[in-house]
């Protein structure tokens, strides 16, 4: 039984304590957050819990690293849904030295994009190495999106909703709720210049009342065509719809039980054997899947 911490208790951070209550072979460590919960047990820093294996880290992107480099200098395995595309490369770089250093894993970028829709996209690759795939999100509410936007000084609530237009572009509806600090021509601009949208079609709009917007429903359609060896218009189509918390918690529940199966270092979910995300006995897995 692998004992889990759940650093950050935000929207993720709940449903990946209910992942991991589910699962046969974790149980929770306990719940790092600054911030004071009613009502929830918590401590201040993964130093005060006590035989944690693995910590899955739940806190906004731009704070993951610090929290995941926190854990492995402890020897702790680490999992985190880092979703800045750009930057992820340079991430595993940085963090693998130091998972390397004191035998720990880590697993980064561990969602459903990037994450499992990155599986995706390597096998369509793999059927047609030559053609184009195009990833359409949505419709609906972009965590990571919307977290920036609510750290923004300024912003009392926000809502980043993803519509796809085709052919993997898409465009952004950015709901803020202001506490009248800063104009919202002021916060328009810092929303539409911040990388998360920089390179999005983005439309900001204020609002009174944010929570009668908000729906954690979202999606995504994954179209690739090409060509197998020399044969043409071979075409792919991958698509679900989810609630966005709910799945990205369990692909982190899941990836927290794959790094007991790796070397020390640092990954991307690509590069994980998929069979090392399912609970159960290996060869049964294999009798059942194959």
């Amino acid at each position: 039984m692998k004992r889990v911490a759940v650093i950050g208790y935000g929207n993720i951070g709940k449903k990946v304590v209910e992942a991991v209550e589910e699962s046969g072979d974790m149980e929770l460590a306990g719940i790092v957050e600054l911030l004071d919960i009613p009502g929830v047990e918590l401590v201040k820093s993964i130093e005060d819990l006590k035989d944690v294996d693995v910590a899955v880290i739940t806190v906004p992107s731009r704070f993951a690293k610090k929290s995941a480099i926190e854990c492995l200098e402890l020897g702790i395995n680490t999992v985190d849904g880092f979703d800045i595309h750009e930057e992820i490369f340079n991430n595993v770089e940085e963090l693998d030295k130091v998972a390397k250093e004191h035998e720990a894993v880590s697993i980064i970028a561990s969602g459903w994009d990037p994450g499992t829709d990155s599986i995706i996209r390597a096998m369509l690759l793999a059927c047609a190495p030559k053609g184009e795939t195009y990833t359409n999100f949505g419709p609906g509410m972009s965590m990571g999106h919307s977290t920036v936007v609510k750290n923004l000084d300024g912003v009392e609530d926000a809502l980043s909703v993803t519509l796809p237009t085709g052919a993997g572009i898409h465009r952004r509806l950015v709901y803020v709720q202001l506490d009248g600090s800063i104009s919202f021509e002021e916060i328009e601009n810092t929303i539409k210049t911040d990388s998360y949208f920089i390179n999005d079609e983005t439309h900001v709009k204020q609002v009174d009342d944010v929570s009668m917007y908000k729906d954690v429903g979202h999606g995504v359609l994954i179209e690739r065509k090409g060509m197998s060896g020399k044969t043409a218009n071979q075409k792919f189509e991958f698509s679900m719809s989810i609630n966005n918390p709910a799945l990205t918690a369990q692909i982190l529940c899941s990836s927290a039980r794959a790094t007991f199966n790796q070397s020390p270092g640092a990954y991307t979910l690509i590069e994980i054997p998929v069979i090392d995300l399912l609970e159960g006995d290996r060869e049964q897995i294999i009798r059942d899947l194959v």
